[in-house]
């Protein structure tokens, strides 16, 4: 699997997030050492921060890295960059690993405001198919000025056709790289440093992993490799495996809906297959569908949600507590005062560990944080019920552990700063055997069993290789707790030492020597495949645990049900090897065309898919089909002719001919590849004519040309019934008023019944239904072989109100665009709701008054309806606005396909009204005491702000009557704009409420070179990270920190003792110039316009948070049931945590008794509630 991710750089080394790997679209105007390109796709303008998710199917990669590296370093000085009047420009070519590379940048970027930058293979035009190579590289900017400021990032990548370039479309921002202060282009030069490692790959096409190592994998389902690494993990404990055995299950279960059967089946086949496994059918028990299949969910989480189904479903029976014995521990919670004597604690389980890796250096560090001891004192006293504030010692020791210790590594952290999750690379060591009793049992609480000895031996290390948005999992096991480890990744078994089981898992940084050049220094490069989670058993549990599984463990109906399944894939495989020597051969008879047109069909004459097929050896000839036929049928050989079919350029199938003379003495095979190529897959399709003269009298092969085979379907307007009526011969010099006696005997009518014959034509993209002249001939109404007549009694003007649809066209019109929309409530997307059957041409109206009638809803304009997303399987993240779509097949269409499912939702208000308002939420200062109250309006979008005001009056207490009020906007803490009192309701951004002000006096009277200046808090923890509300503040000429300083006091009203740690500092571009408080603030902020982002500055208050950050989302979805990401919510008062969870991260969660205090921790993120 190729991991898409770039990896994070050192932490040293400033940097952007994470950028995406893009390949690199074709375009003119290159510079540099030229050769043709295989260059990818145009890339979106957008800025995507972060790689781009992907995680490739499992033929993506065929090949497994072995140790064998070369590795080179390779500057480029690039003189007149700013200059250079192209788009993208290409470095001379350098040798890594017997393979050339270049480097590609786009000086200007690639269609973003950063700078691009690849590696690239140079010669891959004139590499051979299939070629591929691996290379692990960074690529930097060096900065002239500071070296430790040069920029590097890293990224992993398998170069083959398809993408023979990799790397970074959003450097480093071109505002940056342009500034000569900054260091990275210095006398216009700029210097680019490539760092390469190629590693040498072994082909593994005909690798046999049950013959090479006796174990088999798991197939990949697009992106289920995190599922296969824990359900190996877990077959790999044998008594888990004897316990999903013995679960009750019958013959009459279906696997793919119910999870023992699928989970047995699955380890079934895995124990005796000679082959991969798949695990659609355990998936499909989960209740997934093919989009969670290509999704990479959370491995804790998939780990206790089994495990919590399997445990219920073992209720009652031989197996009940199964689970809990194997993975259940207990710890304590406890606070205890320190002055007086007063213990709170409690007792939980837990099924795994979460522990820390960010500052740990291995497993029994991350332990010592886990039960560290925390101070409650000063302002964060405990709350005794008994005797009020106390300090008090809060912690957790372990009661006892489970014999199976899972340990979940919190690779992945929420950044602050960035707003983003990242993906913790630093090296943590876990031990083979982990002695949980050290110092003296140290994790141990009072009440835990000491005559229990808690030493555990390393069964299995789980893997994540990538970064934070995508990457690949893989698992290191050792079955049998031998010294030989085996790694499983997917569909491959390998042999496996320790080492590579072990410390090549622990992460952190590699050193690489250098294989060309003089050049002595290493490369370092960051490992991104590390552990992830960690599965010790106890040694006092490993004959329990490792026990042997006889057969008798099999119930007697899961062997049967495999052993058929095995049988039919046998007689598959035997089927397709001989699959060369046979063809299928699909013969249409009258009684298909019966039991299908009216029911199946109703255009042309059959579906292919629900006629019956025969094997054919492909040397048989058409007249010992014939025979076959005969003795199948009980046709005569004499009485049977075929005819071939023909696609018609109106994309219609109808029989053209017969065979000929010649075409039924010859084998079949012969005939396939004479006919078959014209037709849209392998078959050879023909249509049986049966003769049904006098007996013993034959049909011969061909036809007279005046002969025309005909086909006829009757249809009722009083029962909407078309059916087909049969076949029969017509002269081409005949009328069609020649046959209508004929026809009215067929279908009943009486004698003389005046009829109306229309033919049928076609039905794609639109109904083609046209009105036959009875006294034209049928050469000169240009009617041949195959085509259909439809007919019916002639429906006399007034009669036509009394059907719906009174002649044939308008039938097949009607059963055109005749569509089933399955409706479901869109606060139960999941739900089933009612279905309608209407028109694709009904109107926007049409379809909302029908959704009103179902739901018995007086107002059809209070009706609201979403759009399906074919991908997510979910609703849509926008409504249908009114009257946007003209037509129902307008809502039904997405991405190119048509959908049978809409959502609706009931509006207390017309949806033309509410579309005509705009609902804000308002965030409203008094100039008085700065108190803020919050407020949500609804108002028409072209009201003015203003007239915002009005209405606000009467919900809010002003200072003064003649008010004056300031409008603007705040993200993520920062006054990101300033609307105008005369600007529109609709202008306003819809991330986070509308801040609304008054204007103090002191403001109003503002001198002329007073400024009013943006206030921010912040905390500099290495990067400056805002929280809390910002405000304007007035600054006057002259005026000293230490005034300022009085003002800002009393304004938020600060007590001393908190104030005094409190840091003033001019801030721009995120950077903090500390004042002191005899400096006149004015001095440091530059005469400019307001602007806003890196180049805005502000007054910054530093300090420590005394409240949460509230987090705003700009780009969260409206639906909090919308995949892909999971999301976690963590409360703290009125306040909001929202964190993205990520692969290999989890959800721990351990309550703190005493304050109320719960601890969650979400892939390394941790908050308290």
């Amino acid at each position: 699997m190729v991991v898409s991710g770039a990896p994070e750089p050192q932490q040293e080394q400033p940097q952007q997030d994470q950028d995406e790997e893009m390949l690199v679209p074709h375009q003119d105007g290159i510079e540099g050492p030229q050769q043709d390109v295989v260059e990818g796709p145009q890339p979106q303008q957008d800025v995507v921060e972060g790689p781009q998710p992907m995680e490739e199917s499992v033929s993506a990669v065929e090949n497994q890295l072995v140790p064998d590296t070369s590795t080179s370093r390779f500057t480029w000085c690039i003189e007149n960059f700013s200059k250079r009047n192209v788009r993208k420009h290409y470095s001379d070519d350098f040798i890594v690993g017997g393979y050339k590379w270049r480097v590609l940048v786009f000086p200007r970027g690639n269609n973003v405001d950063y700078l691009s930058m690849y590696l690239d293979v140079a010669d891959s035009n004139l590499l051979p198919p299939g070629w591929s190579r691996n290379a692990q590289f960074s690529l930097a900017v060096v900065n002239q000025l500071d070296s430790k400021a040069s920029l590097r990032k890293e990224a992993i990548h398998l170069f083959n056709s398809r993408e023979s370039d990799w790397g970074f479309t959003s450097f480093m921002p071109l505002m940056d790289l342009y500034d000569s202060s900054k260091g990275y282009v210095v006398n216009d030069k700029c210097i680019i440093e490539a760092e390469v490692a190629v590693r040498k790959t072994f082909d593994f096409w005909n690798y046999d992993s049950k013959r090479m190592t006796g174990y088999v994998g798991l197939k990949n389902q697009g992106a289920t490799c995190y599922m296969n690494s824990l359900l190996q993990t877990l077959y790999h404990i044998p008594y888990f495996r004897k316990a999903v055995y013995h679960m009750p299950t019958t013959e009459n279960d279906t696997p793919s809906g119910n999870i023992p059967l699928a989970l047995q089946s699955l380890f079934y086949k895995l124990q005796h297959s000679d082959n991969s496994v798949a695990t659609k059918e355990l998936t499909k028990s989960f209740g997934w569908d093919s989009y969670d299949s290509f999704m990479q969910h959370d491995v804790q989480e998939l780990n206790r949600v089994l495990c919590e189904k399997l445990e219920n479903k073992m209720k009652g029976t031989t197996v009940e507590g199964a689970i809990q014995k194997l993975f259940e521990g207990h710890h304590m919670n406890y606070i205890e005062c320190i002055n007086v004597d007063s213990k709170s604690t409690r007792k939980e389980s837990f099924y795994d560990l979460a522990l820390d890796v960010k500052g740990c250096s291995d497993v029994y560090a991350s332990f010592d944080k886990y039960v560290a001891v925390e101070r409650l004192e000063g302002d964060n006293k405990y709350q005794s019920e008994e005797h009020g504030l106390q300090d008090a010692k809060k912690g957790m020791l372990f009661i006892d552990f489970p014999p199976v210790l899972q340990l979940q590594l919190k690779r992945f952290e929420y950044d602050f700063v960035r707003d983003t999750m990242l993906k913790i690379n630093d090296r943590y060591e876990f031990p083979l055997q982990l002695d949980l009793d050290r110092d003296d049992g140290k994790y141990l609480s009072p009440d835990a069993d000491r005559s229990v000895r808690n030493l555990y031996t390393l069964h299995s290390v789980l893997v994540h290789s990538g970064g934070v948005h995508g990457g690949h999992y893989y698992a290191f096991i050792r079955p049998k707790l031998s010294d030989q480890w085996y790694k499983f990744e997917d569909e491959r078994v390998t042999k496996e030492d320790m080492k590579r089981a072990l410390e090549e898992q622990y992460g952190g940084e590699e050193e690489l020597p250098h294989t060309n050049g003089l050049n002595t220094t290493p490369i370092r490069f960051t490992k991104h495949s590390n552990a992830y989670m960690l599965v010790y058993i106890r040694e006092s549990d490993k004959e329990k645990i490792i026990c042997d599984l006889d057969d008798e463990d099999v119930s007697k109906h899961l062997k049967v049900r495999l052993r058929k399944e095995q049988e039919e894939k046998e007689c598959k495989k035997k089927e397709k090897a001989e699959a060369h020597m046979f063809t299928t051969l699909k013969v249409v008879q009258d009684s298909d065309f019966k039991e299908q047109i009216g029911r199946h069909v109703h255009f042309d004459l059959v579906d292919f898919d629900k006629v019956n097929s025969f094997r054919a050896l492909k040397n048989m000839s058409i007249n010992q089909v014939k025979e076959e036929l005969s003795k199948e049928f009980g046709i005569p050989v004499e009485s049977q002719r075929f005819w071939v079919w023909a696609k018609r350029q109106n994309f219609t199938y109808r029989p053209s001919r017969p065979l000929t003379f010649l075409e039924e003495t010859s084998a079949i095979g012969f005939l396939k590849d004479a006919i078959v190529a014209k037709l849209p897959n392998s078959e050879v399709r023909l249509f049986l004519e049966v003769h049904s003269g006098q007996e013993n009298q034959g049909i011969a092969p061909g036809k007279n040309k005046e002969d025309i085979l005909l086909f006829f379907k009757l249809y009722d307007p009083e029962k909407e019934d078309l059916r087909y009526v049969g076949n029969f011969f017509v002269k081409a010099s005949g009328k069609p008023s020649d046959i209508v006696e004929r026809l009215n005997e067929i279908a009943g009518f009486p004698s003389g019944e005046d009829v109306e014959l229309y033919e049928e034509i076609k039905f794609e993209p639109d109904v083609m239904c046209v009105r036959i002249e009875s006294n034209i001939s049928f050469r000169s109404s240009q009617i041949d072989n195959g085509d259909i007549i439809c007919y019916q009694k002639r429906c006399l003007p007034d009669s036509m109100d009394r059907y719906r649809y009174p002649s044939v066209p308008s039938f097949f019109e009607y059963i055109h665009n005749r569509q089933v929309v399955h409706f479901r409530l869109l606060e139960k997307p999941k739900e089933e709701g009612f279905s309608l059957e209407l028109s694709k041409r009904s109107t926007y109206d049409d379809v909302v008054e029908k959704v009103a009638q179902q739901l018995r809803l007086d107002d059809p304009s209070k009706i609201r309806l979403t759009q399906y997303n074919l991908s997510s399987q979910q609703p849509k993240p926008h409504h249908i606005k009114y009257r946007s779509l003209n037509y129902l097949s307008d809502m039904l269409h997405n991405h190119n396909q048509m959908c049978d499912i809409l959502y609706y939702d009931i509006l207390d208000i017309p949806l033309p009204e509410l579309e005509s308002t705009r609902s804000l939420k308002i965030a409203f200062q008094n100039a008085t005491n700065h108190e803020m109250s919050f407020h949500t309006m609804r108002l028409p979008k072209n009201n003015t702000l203003l007239d915002l005001i009005e209405d606000l009056k009467s919900k809010v207490e002003l200072s003064c009557n003649d008010a004056e009020f300031r409008f603007f906007g705040v993200h993520l803490h920062k006054i990101c704009k300033v609307y105008q009192p005369g600007d529109k309701i609709d202008s306003v951004s819809e991330h986070g409420p509308l801040y609304i002000e008054e204007v103090p006096e002191e403001q109003k009277n503002a001198g002329p070179h007073d400024r009013l200046v943006h206030v921010y808090h912040f905390e500099d923890n290495r990067h400056v990270q805002y929280f809390g509300e910002p405000f304007f503040f007035l600054i006057r000429d002259g005026e000293a920190l230490s005034d300022i300083k009085v003002r800002i006091q009393k304004r938020l009203q600060v007590p001393d003792e908190q104030f005094l740690k409190w840091k003033f500092a001019h801030v721009t571009f995120s950077r903090p110039e500390y004042l002191q408080d005899s400096d006149i603030v004015l001095n440091r902020f530059h005469k400019q316009k307001p602007v806003y982002g890196a180049w805005e500055q502000h007054l910054g208050l530093e300090h420590t948070a005394t409240t949460p950050r509230r987090s705003y989302f700009g780009s969260q979805n409206r639906h909090s049931f919308e995949k892909p990401d999971m999301r976690a919510v963590l409360f703290q008062k009125q306040y909001l945590y929202v964190f993205s969870d990520v692969h290999g991260g989890g959800f721990a969660y351990n309550s703190l008794c005493g304050n109320l205090s719960e601890e969650f921790s979400f892939g390394g993120c941790t908050g308290f509630v």
